[in-house]
């Protein structure tokens, strides 16, 4: 049975079921659009699922027909400033840089599966979070843009990272400046989504999908997690090393022990996160 959560805002739901935690942004009426709140709720759920180990496999989605539209537009025009306020220039950077590791920068970094599951459109920084996730799983009728050159801004919450090393720094070019609509079969030939489904499955496949990882080998998938991230950036010798500390490692698992008596006695493996 799944356990809610208490974010500390409507704004940000959280639910933890057999090892799975779902994360949904809650602002269907601006599209799950970004409030200092729900970033501030996200940062901390985040923070709190990487050291539970209750937590196998985080999914983070949207309610109602969207993903996320980014940062509040219609906010930022209300205030006639989308990015300092009543702050200084440099305390705006600084919690810019503070709230962006700890929500796009702890999705992508931390030791556990994440999964996006887009019901609808992700835009901006809303795009970045998805693509911030290991995994994306997206409705058919699901969009992508990066958006930010329609509203004056050169973009935030990594997106620029992530989409160039996701699909060439020639495509992120054209996706940033021109800010195209992406279908979902567009995104899936790109290489931006790894499942597209009817609207209706969406939930559903999200979910199996979790559960499987969430059922898997969690000391193997930190190692695995890190081991790839490390390649996107790192010298062939120093993946090489880190790979052979990491599967020594793995192999002293009870997970690993599991597995090998699983395989010769013709089973499924039952792997408990050790």
């Amino acid at each position: 049975m799944a356990d809610m959560l208490d974010t500390g805002t409507p704004e940000l739901l959280a639910h933890l079921d057999d090892g799975v935690l779902t994360l949904t942004l809650n602002r269907p009426e601006a599209r799950n659009a970004m409030t200092r709140a729900m970033n501030e709720a996200l940062a901390r759920q985040l923070a709190e699922a990487e050291l539970d180990p209750a937590v196998r496999c985080v999914v983070l989605t949207g309610a109602g027909s969207g993903f996320c539209a980014g940062g509040d537009v219609k906010g930022m025009a209300a205030a006639g400033d989308g990015t300092v306020g009543a702050l200084t220039i440099d305390e705006a950077i600084h919690r810019q840089r503070v709230n962006q590791r700890a929500t796009a920068g702890r999705l992508y970094r931390m030791p556990k599966p994440t999964i996006a599951a887009l019901p609808g459109a992700a835009a901006g920084a809303g795009l970045a979070l998805a693509l911030a996730c290991d995994l994306r799983v997206m409705a058919s009728s699901a969009i992508m843009t990066t958006a930010f050159a329609r509203v004056g801004f050169s973009g935030d919450y990594g997106g620029s990272y992530f989409l160039t090393r996701l699909v060439g720094a020639a495509k992120a070019r054209e996706l940033y400046f021109l800010s195209e609509r992406v279908t979902a079969d567009e995104a899936l030939r790109l290489g931006l989504a790894n499942w597209v489904c009817a609207p209706e499955e969406l939930a559903g496949r999200a979910e199996a999908v979790a559960r499987r990882l969430a059922a898997g080998p969690t000391v193997a998938y930190r190692y695995m997690k890190e081991n790839l991230n490390r390649a996107v950036n790192g010298e062939l010798d120093d993946c090489l090393d880190l790979e052979a500390t990491h599967h020594i490692h793995c192999g002293q698992t009870e997970d690993h022990r599991e597995a090998a008596r699983a395989f010769v006695e013709k089973r499924e493996p039952v792997f408990k996160g050790r």
